[in-house]
């Protein structure tokens, strides 16, 4: 098997140790604002460019629909949102890669600042590089590669009455 450099390799392992020295310094316990806050002074002070509150319009056939906020862009390169919650939905990996599919970005880190901290990578590969590389455009349904394993503690279901 052929290596394959991950990508944005040496920028998602810097957000990931800027996670962690947030983590250590503040513990479980404060609302995700202050994560925020804190992982943006992290990232600027080791020399990220950071973007917080970015808007991502949601678009459907060539109409826009919504626009969400995301929680942080790195370097213009890497997509960054974050949870405080004592448990991690299911709902926020797939937020994240609806922010990647926004922002036609390729990484994005999902940073859980629970009780536990941990971090999920997720890829969607660009379907506009893989067309140039390649020299004909690819099926969307072929651009998807999920890198990231499911949540901790998946919310159960409702009983049967």
């Amino acid at each position: 098997m052929e290596y394959e450099e991950l990508v944005e390799e040496r920028l998602t392992h810097a957000v990931i140790g800027a996670f962690f020295e947030v983590y250590n310094t503040l513990g479980f316990g404060f609302l995700e604002h202050v994560y925020v806050m804190a992982l943006e002074r992290e990232l600027r002070d080791r020399g990220h460019t950071v973007a917080r509150e970015v808007a991502v319009r949601i678009m459907y056939k060539n109409e826009h629909l919504s626009t969400q906020r995301l929680d942080m862009i790195i370097d213009d390169r890497l997509v960054v949102e974050t949870k405080s919650t004592h448990q991690l939905h299911s709902a926020a990996i797939r937020q994240l890669f609806n922010y990647l599919k926004g922002t036609n970005l390729e990484v994005g880190l999902l940073l859980h600042f629970g009780p536990e901290p941990k971090f999920y990578r997720q890829i969607r590969k660009n379907v506009q590089r893989n067309a140039r590389e390649s020299g004909k455009a690819q099926p969307r349904a072929n651009t998807r590669e999920f890198s990231v394993p499911d949540p901790p503690n998946p919310p159960h279901p409702p009983p049967n009455s």
